[in-house]
């Protein structure tokens, strides 16, 4: 195996072209020195120096022929411990963001482009896919953090905290005006079309246990993929969705959508961010998790 601190040793000696100096540049004993450069000669079978009474020249058959090779190989190795320590201690590199559709739309985009103008030099990745997705992405290495909605329990991940509150809500276009201001039970929305965010999802889990758990039972006539179609099918009268009240704001305050004042509220979900439990997150990892940690506080 090749000892780099050998070939560190012979670098500084041929630098400095003396034992001693190149002992005080190491800030080791000149007999080290001494040491380091003999076993070297001995692993490479000639020796690398001729000594003279002007002190240590590369010798001819052996120090001039690797000399330029190592001075490279050195070279690489300082920059990449360089880049190394640099991610360490500045927000540089890549970060690869995972979440569903929805959180990148309502929750993380003007977080992203926030974090953009402030340190442009960082590559963002997003990688698009369900919470039970982003977790397996996180265990794989292929996301450096992840945005999931929760309720979730994984002890694989490292859970960072709650970055924001979801309040699911029924809502309606001008179709079902005759509902506006009604209260009604969970139960008698059966009577009414259904859209429903797809089975394979939290939000959608999260429903069917909280329905359970009263004896109520709601299929859905139309199950859709993402929150943005199931807005658009509820504003054109195709049925009854249930989505956050935090994504549908706009359409609830331009009056497109309606909130049904449905009895018993269903319970708040939270959005959580997750990270690799045995990857240490960079210096722009920390950077722009701390930009939510510092929305929490205010």
């Amino acid at each position: 195996m090749v000892n780099l601190e050998l070939y560190r040793v012979f670098y500084t000696v041929a630098k400095c072209g003396s034992l001693t100096r190149a002992a005080e540049e190491l800030y080791i004993s000149q007999p080290a020195v001494s040491q380091a450069v003999k076993q070297l000669e001995s692993q490479l079978g000639v020796p690398l120096f001729n000594r003279t009474h002007r002190g240590m020249e590369l010798s001819v058959q052996g120090g001039k022929l690797i000399f330029k090779q190592v001075e490279e190989a050195l070279e690489i190795l300082e920059n990449a411990e360089s880049k190394i320590v640099e991610m360490g201690t500045m927000p540089v590199g890549t970060i690869r963001i995972a979440a569903t559709d929805g959180i990148f739309s309502h929750l993380l985009a003007d977080k992203i482009v926030e974090f953009n103008a402030i340190y442009p030099s960082v590559k963002i990745e997003l990688v698009t896919g369900t919470s039970p997705e982003t977790l397996m992405q996180l265990k794989e290495n292929k996301c450096d953090i992840g945005f999931i909605n929760m309720p979730i329990d994984d002890k694989d991940v490292q859970f960072t905290g709650t970055v924001a509150h979801l309040s699911d809500v029924f809502v309606a276009g001008g179709k079902f005006a005759n509902l506006k201001g009604k209260e009604l039970r969970l139960s008698s929305l059966q009577e009414y079309p259904l859209i429903m965010i797809e089975e394979n999802t939290v939000a959608r889990r999260a429903l069917r246990t909280f329905l359970d758990t009263l004896g109520v039972n709601l299929n859905a006539d139309i199950e859709v993929e993402n929150w943005d179609l199931m807005m658009k099918f509820a504003r054109k009268g195709m049925g009854i969705g249930c989505v956050p009240r935090e994504y549908a704001e706009k359409y609830l305050e331009s009056g497109e959508l309606f909130e049904l004042d449905v009895r018993p509220a269903l319970p708040v979900r939270g959005v959580g961010i997750a990270l690799p439990k045995f990857v240490p997150a960079s210096f722009a990892v920390k950077k722009f998790v701390d930009m939510f940690s510092r929305d929490l506080k205010k």
